[in-house]
């Protein structure tokens, strides 16, 4: 089988175009009948979702300070099979993360090293000329470990501003395969989390298709194909792998699956159906239950304080949620884990019910970012892993808990940097709950204790 190329697209911040460019490359690539994979690092679900609605697979993350290199390796080689070439986007900066440890700080650059990927660093140039050359000859010749094959100029003003930019970098020894034109209505919609969510554009197809033709106008195609090295074969282990995995909750896991309970990592779902497990989705905005066959139920976050109110009408899903927990386990993350809790307090002030299944209050009114890296060591047996399990993850989210009832907690909370955060969420019997997203178990951590389940 031919070896899949790769390219990384990475920029020297958020919000310079990243997400743009990789969505051009993938829908162009796929209309010249190439097969494309595509993977973000960093923890992010809304971004691979639209990967995802443009190559028809699972969407991926790779994360070096959450994810051992087994689980990496294990996740670059799904992200490749059966492709032509795999697109790379990278979150934040190329070289952010955190300070150490080097090579695991969460930087797009970890992963580029790791795998040798080449770089196509994307220069969003509005407000400046010749100064794009020195930006991005630092960034080519920052670090021997990562190689900035090109450069894509993005929101050009005109074809004087191109001329500029392009003399500037070509001084700086690095080819320029392209230059995309600012022009009105290129900008996806984006809320408090990001993006606004695939599955919510009535017109994603036809917005993509206009992103191919702009690709084909003002891209380097062929360029950008070269720059693409063939992936770099390394074996998997699926021991290690399978340690650094988070187990299947269940045989059959129930999934809520809707706009308010989207944002399940793809590398769980794809790994818990390769260990054999079987995801029944259902809707808890169309007052769905879980399907009382399973024999384990999972809440992803998503954007319940913007459904409240139908979800606390949702009576079928709440009753039927309040008996599946008597005899099987519940786990929520982020929104699924305000849903879990008594009552959430949207934007305007207004207390909605949930399903009190933990006794915390959640509001949307009175709001604080947390953001970043954690680890989190379980304080009890729960279908996550076994007390003193350490997992490695990300909080991000603006509601607060306002009152945090009296349930057990779920686990010992650290920053990235090895900050203490107390306690997180909540456990009462079989259910269990926190603000935390898990990617990964950390090393050398036992398998989850089955007889929980």
């Amino acid at each position: 089988m031919k070896t899949p190329r790769i390219i990384m697209v990475a920029a020297p911040r958020s919000g310079g175009g990243k997400t743009t460019v990789t969505l051009a490359l993938l829908a162009a690539f796929q209309r010249r009948g190439l097969r494309v994979g595509a993977v973000k690092t960093g923890p992010d679900y809304i971004d691979p979702a639209f990967h995802a609605a443009i190559t028809h697979r699972p969407p991926l993350n790779l994360d070096s300070w959450c994810m051992p290199t087994d689980l990496l390796a294990g996740i670059m080689d799904a992200a490749a099979k059966d492709v032509d070439v795999v697109v790379v986007e990278s979150a934040m900066g190329l070289f952010d993360g955190l300070m150490a440890p080097e090579g695991a700080r969460g930087a797009p650059s970890d992963i580029a090293a790791l795998f040798g990927i080449p770089v196509l660093l994307v220069l969003d140039v509005s407000g400046q000329g010749q100064s794009v050359g020195p930006i991005a000859q630092g960034f080519a010749r920052w670090s021997d470990a990562v190689q900035v094959h090109g450069v894509v100029l993005n929101r050009v003003a005109s074809e004087r501003h191109e001329r500029l930019a392009r003399s500037a970098v070509a001084m700086a020894d690095l080819p320029v395969c392209g230059a995309l034109l600012r022009q009105k209505g290129e900008v996806l919609p984006e809320r408090h989390l990001g993006l606004v969510q695939a599955r919510e554009h009535g017109n994603l197809a036809g917005w993509l298709s206009d992103l191919a033709d702009k690709a084909e106008r003002e891209l380097d195609l062929d360029a950008i194909l070269e720059a693409a090295t063939p992936l770099a074969e390394r074996k998997v282990d699926p021991v290690s792998m399978a340690k650094a995995c988070i187990p299947p909750p269940g045989q059959r896991i129930a999934v809520a699956d809707d706009a308010a309970f989207s944002f399940l990592y793809g590398h769980l779902s794809l790994f818990w159906r390769q260990a054999g497990a079987e995801l029944v989705p259902f809707s808890p905005l169309a007052n769905q239950a879980p399907d009382a066959s399973c024999d384990a139920c999972w809440l992803p976050g998503g954007y319940p304080e913007l459904y409240a109110g139908q979800v606390a009408q949702a009576e079928h899903f709440k009753k039927g949620l309040q008996d599946f927990a008597l005899k099987h386990p519940v786990h929520g993350e982020c929104g699924g884990y305000m849903v879990l809790g008594r009552a959430l307090e949207d934007a305007q002030g207004q207390i909605h019910s949930m399903t009190g299944l933990l006794g915390h209050v959640t509001s949307f009114a009175h709001r604080k970012l947390h953001l970043g890296y954690r680890e989190a060591t379980l304080l009890a047996d729960n279908v996550l892993g076994c007390a003193g399990t350490r997992l490695r993850g990300h909080e991000f989210h603006y509601a607060t808990v306002t009152e945090t009832g009296d349930d057990a907690p779920l686990a010992d909370l650290a920053a990235g940097d090895g900050t203490s955060l107390g306690v997180c969420g909540g456990q009462r019997g079989l259910v269990s709950g926190s603000f935390f997203h898990v990617l990964a178990r950390c090393s050398n951590q036992n398998i989850l204790n089955s007889s929980y389940l």
